[in-house]
């Protein structure tokens, strides 16, 4: 079997990176994937069944998504046929297929493997339908975004979907001693340098690899501290891309975690997005949201403090201003919360669609000229400010909405207690002033 060092046209003789050299020979060997590999898992199931349908494998960099493809094709006696479609266009399918329908003329089954297949547009995602349907390939994709927005329906539903995890401690620990055992000798490194560098590795084994076959190269007779194994190695750059599927992910994090009210929680994903680059000022346009949305009246100072937070940064920028926006985010987390007015909203939104011919009734409306008074405008109108309490009870509805609409209902959290209080009160005068009655 040839590794992907010797397809490359490399002498097996020259030094091959410690990734290539502890590639997985058989799907056993494969870490962190058990749920998908071992027991009832989808691909366990096919193998047994002596089958594999076209599948697309979803998850972070580094988890083992083209070694599998690989092993697949090896355990079904399918030919391997990679292709990358950062660098493939039209031309390359064509070569691809025509390869593929060869084979299958002689007998023969392929699997094509198409890395980042989200970066295919749409039309050619299409091109793929009509070999998958007729057999000439099984197709398996691999891609870090999410298949429901970047790949074609139609696509998907010829597909199997499979959910790669980000390796956890117990594999990483696993590829650390496989790659001592390789090495024939220890990491030089005390414990909490070990654990250390598997964090660094952030789920990645092959970037964790990478950095094992870095620490080898260190010539020490005492074992290295976390710190100074810190200053040996420059730490990876948070995975994070603004503009794909980790933006979206990270940004609903932290608005459910405000929303949930754990301020913990909510600082570590607004720290993981601004270590990670995002502007600074579109999270402060999110505080504001979910000051409105989630806080509203139930802390009417929420809002005042989102927007302090957002002038704060733009007076003082990074990473001082930063702390405001943390601020911020402690302060919505801590508040007492309420989407009453966000529901009353969306409620008001859809009762003006059903009713946007009805006028406002005539006493309330001006009368600036005699015609209108005689139309009665403004007649029996009562000034609020005038009557006992403040509030007269007349009602304020278009008069054929026999029904009155209840919008906003506080609830009984922070300020929006009393104001609930209030609202009982004057709801129950206007029931008794109503044409309709109680």
């Amino acid at each position: 079997m040839s590794s992907l060092f010797e397809a490359a046209g490399l002498e097996t003789e020259a030094p091959r990176p410690l990734a290539d050299r502890l590639r997985p020979r058989v799907l056993d060997e494969v870490v962190g994937q058990d749920h998908l590999l071992k027991g009832d898992g989808p691909i366990a199931r096919m193998r047994a069944q002596g089958r594999l349908a076209s599948l697309v494998l979803w998850g972070p960099p580094g988890v083992g998504k083209t070694t599998i493809a690989r092993l697949l094709a090896e355990d079904s006696g399918l030919e391997f046929e990679p292709l990358s479609a950062v660098f493939s266009g039209v031309a390359d399918l064509k070569k691809v297929f025509e390869r593929a329908r060869a084979r299958r003329a002689a007998g023969r089954g392929t699997l094509l493997f198409v890395d980042e297949i989200h970066r295919f547009n749409r039309a050619q995602q299409d091109g793929f339908l009509p070999v998958v349907e007729e057999g000439v390939v099984t197709l398996v994709g691999a891609t870090t975004e999410n298949p429901s927005f970047e790949l074609n329906a139609a696509l998907l539903s010829r597909c199997q979907v499979l959910v790669l995890k980000r390796l956890d401690d117990a594999a990483l620990d696993d590829l650390i001693a496989r790659a001592e055992d390789e090495m024939e000798r220890k990491l030089p490194l005390d414990d909490d340098a070990r654990h250390a560098l598997a964090a660094m590795a952030d789920g990645d084994g092959r970037y964790l690899l990478n950095l094992v076959e870095e620490v080898f190269t260190f010539q020490r007779e005492t074992p290295i501290g976390r710190i100074e194994l810190g200053r040996l190695l420059n730490k990876r750059a948070p995975v994070y891309d603004k503009s794909r599927d980790e933006h979206f992910n990270l940004i609903s994090a932290l608005h459910k975690s405000v929303r949930g009210s754990d301020p913990d929680a909510a600082l570590y994903w607004l720290a993981r997005m601004i270590e990670g680059g995002e502007d600074p000022l579109y999270l402060a346009r999110r505080i504001v949201r979910m000051a409105i949305e989630d806080i509203g009246l139930a802390d009417s100072a929420a809002i005042h403090a989102a927007l302090a937070a957002k002038d704060t940064y733009q007076f003082l920028g990074s990473p001082e201003g930063d702390l405001a926006l943390a601020q911020a985010v402690v302060h919505l987390a801590c508040s007492p919360k309420s989407n009453a007015v966000y529901t009353a909203w969306k409620r008001a939104q859809k009762s003006a669609r059903e009713t946007g011919s009805l006028m406002p009734p005539a006493h309330i409306l001006n009368a600036p000229t005699s015609m209108m008074k005689d139309q009665g405008y403004g007649a029996g109108y009562q000034y609020d400010h005038d009557v006992e309490g403040g509030v007269s009870g007349q009602d304020y509805f278009p008069e054929d909405m026999r029904d009155r609409p209840v919008f906003y209902e506080p609830k009984d959290a922070g300020r929006e207690a009393a104001i609930g209080e209030r609202l009982a009160r004057w709801r129950a005068l206007r029931r008794g002033k109503s044409p309709a009655g109680p």
